[in-house]
């Protein structure tokens, strides 16, 4: 455990630093000029100037990717130029939001995934196989705006039953969890009906049932645990999809977190925070992985003998 958390720690810090440089030069590319987003379209060319001076964006890339990366390594991700304020205090903020929207459309997408993927597998073939196989082709497919925008006109518009934006409550969590959800249970469905279609074919799930077990007792406890197991790596790629990857949900529904805090910084080309939202995202990326690896070998023990 421990080799594999210091493998996992130093393979951490070379992703982390590979996706800095990517994205710093990819920002640095950009033909919108920061310098003149603050200064304002009325400003003079020696205000741009000054302020791109200021910001040490008047030297060259190498001394600001070395600037940043010394900044780094002592936990500083640099301060807003739009807002004056440390990016790391801003992401914080938005942090809670973003984590409890990331949590619940995990939840939502593992139960709806894990629950119409083992009823296709166990009715494969038939009718309700292939209508589920449908609806994850539909769920998989749809974007996440129209899925957030019907969801809204059908369930807050018409019906009323929950806010139509906003942050604070558990009917405000509802329909942006459920977005979030029917756009990965989906994928889950599938991957869960072919791992279980798989498991239980095996030998282990045909001497259970000659023992004369219930069909629910041989899919909950022999079939189901092993046919999770893909289910929890992609758990640990949506941590960091999710962490960075809501903003279109968040912008509809008006829900504060990272992502929404991204998208206001693109529009500004405020590349302190492109960089600390990207960098954080990557970070959750690499944890939600560990986690994976780690929570693998609780399920399935045979891992631990490899």
């Amino acid at each position: 455990m421990a080799s594999l958390m210091l493998r996992r720690l130093a393979q951490a810090a070379l992703i982390l630093l590979g996706v800095a440089a990517i994205t710093f030069v990819l920002l640095y590319a950009l033909p919108a000029d920061p310098a003149r987003m603050i200064a304002g379209r009325s400003a003079t060319a020696q205000t741009v100037v000054n302020i791109r001076h200021e910001l040490g964006l008047d030297q060259p890339l190498l001394v600001q990717f070395g600037t940043y990366l010394g900044n780094l390594l002592h936990g500083n991700l640099g301060r807003s130029y739009a807002q004056k304020t440390d990016v790391w205090t801003l992401i914080a903020a938005r942090l809670p939001a973003t984590l409890t929207l990331m949590l619940a459309g995990i939840f939502v997408e593992v139960v709806l995934g894990l629950t119409l993927g083992t009823i296709a597998a166990v009715r494969r073939g038939g009718f309700v196989d292939r209508l589920v196989m449908m609806a994850s082709f539909v769920g998989t497919s749809a974007p996440q705006f129209l899925v957030a925008l019907l969801l809204l006109y059908l369930l807050a518009a018409t019906l009323g039953w929950f806010p139509m934006s906003g942050y604070g409550s558990f009917s405000h969590l509802v329909l942006p969890a459920v977005t979030l959800g029917i756009c990965g249970a989906g994928w889950y469905a599938r991957m869960v009906r072919s791992s279980m279609i798989d498991v239980l074919n095996q030998d282990y799930v045909r001497t259970a049932r000659a023992k004369g077990l219930s069909s629910k007792r041989v899919i909950l406890r022999h079939a189901l645990p092993n046919a999770v197991l893909p289910i929890i790596a992609m758990i640990g790629i949506d941590i960091g999809q999710f962490m960075g990857g809501v903003v279109v949900v968040e912008a509809v529904y008006g829900w504060p977190g990272i992502g929404q805090l991204a998208w206001q910084a693109i529009q500004q080309v405020d590349i302190p925070i492109i960089m600390g939202v990207t960098l954080t995202s990557a970070l959750a990326i690499i944890i939600g992985n560990l986690l994976a690896d780690l929570v693998a070998p609780v399920i399935d023990p045979r891992i631990r003998t490899r």
